[in-house]
């Protein structure tokens, strides 16, 4: 249940990035440069060494959930390249506006968000400290969701009213999948896969999405500035981690 609980504040923040992205978008990159250091502080600092542990406790070879975490980073850049979701670029190409491709990226990235809601829930299954930090980082990455959903749409000019509707959808996908994890229980050795996944769909957001657009629209004058702010992002982490205990 506290996964439910937690991914209403996903709801929240998906809503508040597609609202930002409606008036605030050009002053998007400190924010962007944020989220990418807690994604990386997530990965490094909470997911890996919980799979380690976990691995430890029931006496689990670690390697095949960090052949998971290479495979969810290809997929999830495969994804992206095959079904068009180039929302990170997308404004370079002003020839190319098709409402129907901004619907259908806009349903990727909702079932995006579903997966980010499973990832809560199946995060508590490990433990309570790990599904509150991996849910900050859901939190912090479903901003970018509702952002680049609202911003999908319109690119391809979408009227407002869906692009509204488009975002709502987004904002409930995290609630039902973490729903979904509380019909379920998993094995060990299936969550560690799972959790290698979920690693490397988060590495990929951060590293191959959030970073390049933080920085895409920017003066080199503005680099250390977004440098130390995607630091602070994950010493944000680094500090929730040890104080929560999961480290």
């Amino acid at each position: 249940m506290n996964a439910v609980l937690l991914s209403l504040a996903t709801f929240f923040s998906t809503c508040a990035g597609g609202l930002f992205a409606l008036t605030f978008r050009d002053r998007l990159h400190f924010i962007l440069s944020f989220t990418a250091g807690v994604l990386l502080g997530v990965v490094a600092f909470d997911i890996l060494p919980a799979i380690f542990e976990l691995a430890h406790e029931q006496g689990i070879e670690a390697i095949g959930a960090m052949i998971a975490l290479v495979v969810g980073f290809l997929f999830f850049h495969s994804m992206e390249k095959l079904v068009l979701i180039h929302h990170v670029h997308e404004d370079d190409y002003s020839t190319h506006h098709h409402p129907r491709v901004g619907v259908l990226s806009a349903f990727a990235l909702a079932g995006h968000s579903f997966m980010d809601g499973v990832g809560i829930g199946l995060a508590f299954q490990v433990s309570q400290a790990v599904g509150v930090v991996v849910a900050i980082a859901v939190i912090a990455h479903d901003f970018c969701d509702g952002l680049n959903t609202v911003s999908l749409m319109l690119v391809h000019r979408n009227t407002t009213r869906r692009a509204l509707a488009m975002l709502a959808l987004d904002a409930l996908a995290p609630l039902a999948g973490a729903a979904s994890t509380l019909l379920f229980q998993i094995p060990p050795a299936f969550l560690l896969l799972y959790l290698g996944f979920f690693a490397g769909f988060l590495l990929y957001i951060g590293a191959s999405d959030i970073l390049p657009e933080a920085h895409s629209q920017n003066r080199s004058a503005a680099t250390l500035t977004l440098i130390a702010i995607t630091c602070l992002g994950a010493a944000f982490v680094f500090a929730t981690v040890r104080l929560s205990g999961a480290g």
